[in-house]
């Protein structure tokens, strides 16, 4: 077994910036045990979060995972028009299931 098949504990938050009092508020939490990458999980988490609840105008997006180890990664709704990723099957197992509901519904 190599240390990238040890699971770790990971974080993730959709956080919505407020212009008026310049803050990122959180809209969504959720914790996992997963051998994913954080970046990968921020991606989904964002990408899921946006299709299942679609922005209002003006509304900012963002998503950040991390372990208890690392650095938290943060992704950007202007970073999700990256072409060809798929979640992997570890990141899918990690989320939520309305998460993973609507992920499975923008690929299709």
């Amino acid at each position: 077994m190599t240390c990238e098949d040890n699971p770790s504990r990971l974080t993730w938050e959709v956080q919505l910036y407020e212009p008026f009092s310049k803050v990122w508020i959180c809209r969504g939490y959720g914790r996992a045990t997963t051998t994913a990458e954080p970046a990968d999980i921020a991606r989904a988490v964002l990408a899921g979060h946006l299709a299942a609840t679609p922005p209002r105008a003006g509304e900012t997006f963002r998503a950040l995972a991390y372990t208890d180890a690392a650095q938290p990664v943060f992704f950007t709704a202007d970073q999700l028009a990256e072409d060809g990723w798929e979640a992997s099957p570890a990141v899918r197992d990690a989320l939520p299931a309305h998460l993973r509901n609507a992920l499975a519904a923008t690929a299709g």
